[in-house]
């Protein structure tokens, strides 16, 4: 799996490679990433890489022209070791936001070439002849796509086999099939008493068929809560058991109760 990515800023990428538990996918070479800077394809004793926007207003557009130079010389390297036709990234406030299911499909595929824009943006131009996907990781502005990427390699190096401790860890994670798309669940670990908070009977019972059922109240519970369409997905999926909508419905009932 390889990734490349533009960026002119490729110091703010390098640590995500040497830090943490998801840098053995890449120490492994499970996930290969190379960083190209569009300024070294650039034109002109300066280098420029942006110009003024036509029409006026505020800030920069990153031009076309060392992007696509930039682009050719990727494609013309990945030729020689992967498809070189892997598909063009940006990420955009337009994009299709990015969820687990997404994360689940980059991890399963050969890998992408990802754009990090700056300033006010890229020049359409480039962006309709040359990207093939976008991507959004939310409704907010950052000041460039260098941690979208970030944020999307993290997802996918923690999905690749031997990156984390325990191989299955990862399956009972938020938003995972294994827990039907629903929010996990809270942890608790020592003290069993802190601060005269104690961890919940259940978890302390020893008995597992009791323990698996307080964990999956707990997740229904949290994203009726914090995530309620999320529950309305599992339900219309048929992720949603007899039990669970008793559960569920005897909850809403308690909290419909008028207090004393």
């Amino acid at each position: 799996m390889r990734f490349d990515i533009l960026t002119l800023f490729p110091e703010l990428i390098t640590p995500l490679f040497t830090s943490g538990v998801t840098r053995r996918a890449y120490e492994s070479g499970a996930i290969e990433v190379h960083l190209w800077n569009p300024r070294d394809h650039a034109e002109g004793n300066y280098r420029r890489v942006d110009d003024r926007p036509f029409g006026g207003g505020p800030g920069m557009v990153m031009l076309a022209e060392p992007l696509l130079q930039c682009l050719n010389a990727i494609r013309a390297s990945r030729h020689e070791e992967i498809d070189a036709q892997a598909p063009l990234v940006l990420f955009s406030p337009t994009g299709a936001l990015l969820t687990h299911a997404g994360v689940s499909e980059w991890s399963a595929s050969p890998g992408a070439i990802f754009l990090c824009g700056r300033y006010e943006g890229v020049d359409q131009r480039f962006i309709d002849h040359f990207v093939d996907r976008q991507i959004s990781l939310g409704d907010f502005v950052l000041s460039g796509g260098e941690i979208a990427a970030m944020a999307l390699l993290d997802a996918v190096a923690r999905l690749q086999p031997g990156v984390l401790n325990d191989e299955g860890s990862h399956r009972f994670d938020s938003f995972n099939p294994a827990l039907d798309g629903l929010l996990d669940c809270p942890h608790y670990t020592r003290p069993e008493v802190w601060q005269g908070h104690p961890v919940p009977a259940p978890l302390m019972s020893g008995h597992h068929t009791q323990i698996a059922q307080w964990r999956r109240q707990q997740s229904l519970a949290l994203t009726a809560q914090s995530r309620p369409e999320l529950l309305e997905k599992a339900r219309d999926q048929g992720g949603l058991t007899p039990k669970d909508e008793t559960f569920l419905a005897a909850m809403e009932a308690a909290q419909a109760k008028p207090g004393p």
